[in-house]
C-alpha cells in the first residue's frame, strides 16, 4: 500500500503572513511533528497567484493579495521548509482551491494499488475541504483521513464545519 501525506498550503501568508491566523501558528509545530514521523510519499501544495490576483474571480470575493509566486508570503512556513528538507517531497502549485493536478500525480504515484492518503495544513474550510473531496472523488476507495490536530480554518467555527462536512463524505476525521 503506497502511503501518502498531503501538506496543503502551509504558506507563510496563510500562517502569519496576510491571512494568517493565530490558530494557524497553533498547528505548524504539529505539522512538522507529522512531517518529520511520515513514512511514505509527501506532496506538498501551494497556493499560487499571479500579479492580477485582484482581477480574478477568487480576488474579487477575497480582495487580500497573497501567495503571489515568488513573493516571501508564497514560502513554505519556514519550520515546514526544514522539515520537508529532510524528506523526499514534491510541491504542486495550485492557482484554485482544489488541485486535479494532485489527484493525477497521486495516481501515478499509485499506479492503480492501493492508496491511503492524509491531509494536513490549511485552510481547513477552504482547500483542506476541496483536496479531500476531490481525492476522494478520485480514488472512491482509497482510506483518505485529515487529522484535525494538523489544520485550522479561517474561524474555529468554519473549521469545525469543514471537518463534519469531510466526516460526512467518509473521510475520517483524526485527532478530533
Amino acid at each position: 500500500m503506497e502511503k501518502i501525506l498531503v501538506v496543503v498550503d502551509m504558506q507563510r501568508d496563510f500562517v502569519d503572513g496576510s491571512l494568517g491566523t493565530k490558530e494557524a501558528l497553533g498547528i505548524v509545530d504539529n505539522v512538522v511533528s507529522k512531517i518529520e514521523g511520515f513514512e511514505g510519499r509527501i506532496f506538498a501544495t501551494l497556493d499560487t497567484h499571479g500579479p492580477d490576483y485582484l482581477e480574478t474571480a477568487e480576488g474579487k470575493k477575497l480582495p487580500v493579495p497573497h501567495c503571489i509566486k515568488d513573493s516571501e508570503g508564497w514560502l513554505l512556513n519556514e519550520k515546514v521548509m526544514y522539515a520537508l528538507s529532510e524528506k523526499n517531497y514534491r510541491t504542486i502549485e495550485k492557482r484554485t482551491f482544489g488541485s486535479t493536478k494532485l489527484a493525477e500525480e497521486i495516481g501515478r504515484v499509485a499506479a492503480g494499488g492501493e492508496v491511503e492518503i492524509q491531509l494536513v495544513g490549511l485552510c481547513t474550510d477552504i482547500c483542506v475541504v476541496s483536496n479531500a473531496l476531490l481525492l476522494k472523488a478520485h480514488f472512491p476507495e482509497a482510506c483518505i483521513s485529515v487529522d484535525a490536530a494538523c489544520c485550522a480554518g479561517v474561524t474555529p467555527k468554519t473549521h469545525e464545519a469543514a471537518l463534519e462536512t469531510m466526516r460526512m463524505c467518509q473521510i475520517d476525521i483524526l485527532g478530533a
